[in-house]
């Protein structure tokens, strides 16, 4: 047993019970505190003990155990019958301040706290000085103890809070920092980037090292704490905070700036409406498309114009990168994994651009949805397909271009296919736009309409056939009458599925098409979130 000829005083702690009360260090008279743990032999030796010192001077000064197990610790108490209190630790803040090893650990204080004897493990003599003094403290008769029965050395188990990922986390909150990640520390030798890829946390691409200062410069982006928990983002459902997606923007390669749009993008993917959990998990290989509307685009420098979605801007890149960094490495959904797409998808890197507002004749994508002009806002959509390109070069009248923008659009899944609750995000681009202009206004909804027309089929066309299996089953058809079969079937169940933006180039008749998954509650519906700036 140590005996320090410096006393010391123990730093004060509340913490709860497991009765459901709580009791606070110091107590106002002597004190003895043992930190344990559920799982480690050398507590599961010395609770006995305790609880006969407990029995013996409990009326006279008070006997707390400290558990770091949790949920476990009345597990504990059952099995040794004790009747101390036990108080909860599992976050093991008052193990880190005060600065045990191992448990068992057990310190004998005075009323204010003062701490001259403690002591490390089960060696017999320390505790049976230890029953002595409690004895001569209290004046009450000596514990009745079979100590022959006991073991005369065994050493304790480390604490919890030893723990790398704990105890860089506990540092960080004694340091006031607003980093609680586990730090990796990387031999000066070691290729950082090589590291990465090793450990798993890359899409396939090379990531920027997330240094505490470049993740503190993120945190700077936004006002959240860090610690805030933004959502659980399945399959494995890790618990996405502030801090872990500033990770994950970091290594994307994205600026502070553009950290609440990342963040607003997965709020909205870890819905149970969006489903991430099954546009990472279906075979077809969905991928998230971010559209951001609102001033956000211009203050951070996003891409709506020349090349919109495609490569060279950062935000667009960065951001969408991010998003799909998240899901990887806080949800666990890596390639070969969960993520079990039969072909991939090049959207599963990055999808991300900003609707040209100004450029458009009608209301914005957000502000459809609901929200105010002025406000930032990010959609996602759940697509398996594209952009898919739309051509025409040629058309001059709003019916012509309309209409190939409806046609452009009979390939999503399959042209047989038809009466599809599918969605669709069609990017008209500025010189189609134009044209549709050309004699008078065009809103969406005509527009829809006009795509309903032209891509109306008979059913019989849809009937599975020697070109294609896909369709109408042939012993289903052959129950309908010829009126039935010469019915009329849309591309698209309903015009609601049929989303519209604008953006690109001003030179070029070049429009595109994504094209969707499973559309409502058997897959994914897309999903507006006003972007948190502060």
């Amino acid at each position: 047993m140590t005996d320090d000829t410096t006393e010391t005083s123990q730093p004060a702690f509340t913490l709860d019970t497991f009765g459901g009360d709580s009791r606070a260090f110091p107590t106002g008279r002597d004190a003895l505190v043992c930190f344990v743990k559920e799982d480690c032999e050398t507590c599961n030796t010395a609770a006995p003990v305790l609880e006969t010192l407990h029995r013996a001077f409990g009326t006279e000064m008070d006997i707390l155990l400290v558990s770091q197990s949790g949920e476990d610790t009345p597990v504990f108490g059952a099995r040794h019958d004790l009747g101390m209190p036990l108080l909860d630790d599992r976050s093991c803040r008052t193990a880190f301040a005060w600065d045990i090893e191992s448990v068992p650990s057990v310190f004998l204080c005075d009323a204010d706290g003062t701490c001259a004897t403690r002591f490390e493990g089960f060696v017999r003599d320390d505790w049976q000085s230890l029953a002595s003094d409690l004895a001569e403290r209290t004046g009450k008769p000596a514990a009745k103890i079979d100590w022959e029965a006991l073991p005369a050395w065994r050493p304790g188990c480390g604490s919890k809070h030893l723990d790398p990922a704990v105890f860089d986390r506990l540092r960080a909150e004694a340091e006031d920092s607003p980093i609680r990640a586990r730090r990796i520390e990387i031999a000066s030798g070691d290729d950082v980037a090589e590291f990465l890829f090793d450990q798993g946390f890359s899409d396939g691409l090379p990531l920027v090292p997330p240094t505490p200062e470049r993740v503190m410069r993120m945190l700077s982006g936004t006002h959240r704490d860090p610690q805030d928990v933004i959502a659980v983002v399945p399959p494995n459902m890790g618990e996405a905070t502030v801090e872990k997606i500033a990770i994950n923007a970091a290594m994307a390669g994205c600026k502070p700036e553009y950290l609440p749009v990342v963040i607003a993008g997965v709020e909205a993917v870890c819905t149970d409406d969006f489903n991430i959990h099954g546009v990472t998990a279906t075979t077809m290989g969905a991928a998230p498309v971010m559209v951001v509307n609102g001033p956000i685009r211009e203050r951070i420098g996003m891409n709506m114009g020349l090349g919109a979605l495609g490569a060279g801007n950062r935000a667009n890149a960065t951001i969408g990168r991010a998003l799909r960094m998240v899901v990887r490495n806080v949800g666990g959904a890596s390639t070969g994994g969960v993520e079990r797409s039969t072909l991939g998808n090049p959207m599963k890197f990055t999808m991300c651009f900003a609707e040209w507002e100004e450029r458009a004749p009608w209301e914005p994508l957000h502000v459809e949805r609901g929200f105010a002009r002025d406000e930032s806002v990010v959609t996602v959509f759940a697509m398996t397909g594209g952009p898919v390109h739309i051509v025409d070069q040629t058309s001059r009248t709003p019916g012509q271009i309309s209409g190939s923008l409806g046609m452009g659009l009979e390939g999503v899944f399959l042209p047989k296919m038809h009466n599809l609750p599918i969605d669709a995000l069609l990017v008209v681009c500025p010189e189609h736009i134009d044209t549709l202009m050309r004699d008078g206004p065009w809103d969406k909804d005509r527009l829809r309409d006009r795509i309903q027309e032209v891509t109306a089929r008979p059913l019989r066309d849809m009937v599975a056939d020697a070109n294609s299996g896909a369709g109408i089953p042939p012993e289903a058809a052959a129950q309908m009458d010829a009126a039935a079969l010469d019915r009329l079937a849309p591309k698209f169940a309903g015009k609601e599925f049929i989303h519209i933006v604008v953006a690109g180039s001003d030179a070029g008749k070049f429009s595109s098409a994504f094209h969707g998954w499973a559309t409502g509650e058997v897959g994914s519906i897309s999903v507006s979130r006003k972007i948190d700036l502060g």
